[in-house]
């Protein structure tokens, strides 16, 4: 059967005319009498915070300078409502919004970004997820700092140990990561006679429209977000950043308000990748055979929960990697600190994993004399396989194959022989 799109050359909508330049992002959007925002972002991590906007509010061309004094419902966030809008009383990260200023002009709008007056009584940080676990760490929310703990149990770890004839132990690490993608956030909102139009460049309109309108408390119906192009996303589009405060400007004002971020704001303003601290304890007999494996994987949300729950339940799932290990122990921890807030980025928690998951492979490959190859080999996922959460695999499963081919692209056909 000849399929439409797989294995056809499908032209792309859109390629045409982001390859010519006539593609329309959002910082390209113009309307008639618009006017201009822009947003005041906390410079420290762990603060309680006071604002003096009169001396802003006095220069030339500011029309309104909104705080969560004019926030409806001042809260958001895609799983918990742990954002606020605006900060009303104190600071969990640098880059936290504290106000929006809208002026005539981007210039008069800069101007009284710069004269607003903050004052800021700092109180102690966490920034390290380990020590933000403990009891006695600073709360950076008042529920404790510990988000999200996923358990994962097959068989019995603690007892198959005993059993084993080579054990490896790690601990590994991943670092935060920035999608940097090309295009800094920017947007247009509008009213269309009493519905507010929001244009973003967004991976979730859908979610956009129901953040804003809870955050108005609007009916949903008088939301309108129209996606504009994309200038990459890779998961840093998934959470909100200036959507809200577009709409809120419009509702407060009645004009069309449009922002465009630098790259500095940008980086202050959208998630990161998780940075994981991982501790892995893998054993096998003789024969090299996987017989156990433990892990602690503890992930760094920073200060508010995102995707979290999903990111670290995912690094769970994935922690065993592509391997049949009879008996699996893993526990992983979403863990609050003052850092900048983790979230979506491409792989949810399946792309830290095998830094740990990889290394046990080789480590214990070493230790039994096996080349990592045909080790590899041996333990991998085939058809038939069961994962760690139960999950047979029936289909699809090409690791094995994949392993072989590229092992013969580098010329490693002679440690093929004998392996399963």
């Amino acid at each position: 059967m000849k399929l439409e799109i797989v294995g056809e050359n499908v032209i792309r909508v859109d390629g045409l005319a982001k390859v010519t330049g006539k593609a329309t992002y959002p910082q390209d959007l113009y309307v008639d009498d618009m006017v201009f925002g822009k947003t005041l972002r906390s410079k420290k991590p762990h603060a309680f915070v006071k604002l003096d906007i009169s001396k802003a509010e006095e220069i030339s061309g500011v029309i309104k300078i909104l705080t969560y004094q004019d926030v409806p419902n001042n809260h958001h966030g895609v799983l918990f409502k742990d954002h606020q809008v605006f900060c009303s009383k104190k600071v969990r990260s640098i880059g936290d919004s504290l106000a929006f200023v809208i002026a005539t002009s981007e210039k008069a709008a800069e101007k009284a970004v710069a004269a607003i007056e903050v004052t800021y009584e700092e109180i102690e940080g966490v920034f390290d997820p380990i020590e933000a676990m403990k009891e006695k760490a600073p709360k950076v929310h008042d529920d404790g700092n510990i988000l999200y703990h996923y358990k994962l149990r097959k068989g019995d770890a603690e007892n198959a140990f005993e059993k084993c004839d080579v054990v490896v132990e790690g601990e590994y690490k991943t670092s935060m990561v920035d999608h940097a993608f090309l295009q800094p956030e920017a947007g247009l909102a509008y009213k269309e006679g009493d519905t507010i139009v929001v244009c973003a460049a967004t991976q979730y309109p859908h979610f956009d429209q129901l953040e804003i309108a809870e955050a108005l408390q609007l009916p949903l119906e008088k939301i309108k977000v129209i996606n504009t192009a994309v200038g990459g996303a890779f998961g840093g589009r998934e959470d909100i950043t200036m959507q809200i405060h577009l709409a809120l400007a419009v509702k407060v004002t009645g004009k069309p308000v449009k922002t465009v971020y630098s790259r500095q704001e940008s980086f202050e303003a959208h998630s990161k990748r998780h940075p994981m601290i991982m501790y892995y304890k893998t054993g096998a007999d003789n024969n090299g055979k996987l017989m156990a494996m433990e892990a602690k994987i503890i992930g760094d949300t920073g200060a508010y929960a995102s995707w979290a729950i999903n990111v670290l339940r995912k690094a769970g799932v994935h922690a065993t990697g592509p391997y049949e290990i009879s008996n699996v122990k893993v526990d992983s921890y979403a863990v609050y600190t003052n850092n900048p807030f983790a979230g979506a980025m491409r792989g949810f928690g399946a792309v830290q994993v095998p830094i740990g998951h990889e290394q046990q492979m080789d480590m214990l490959a070493e230790k039994l004399e096996i080349d990592p190859i045909t080790f590899r080999l041996m333990n991998c996922f085939k058809v038939g396989s069961r994962t760690a959460t139960g999950q047979v695999l029936e289909e699809s499963i090409p690791l094995q194959k994949c392993i072989e081919e590229v092992a013969k692209a580098m010329d490693f056909e002679q440690k093929l022989e004998g392996a399963v």
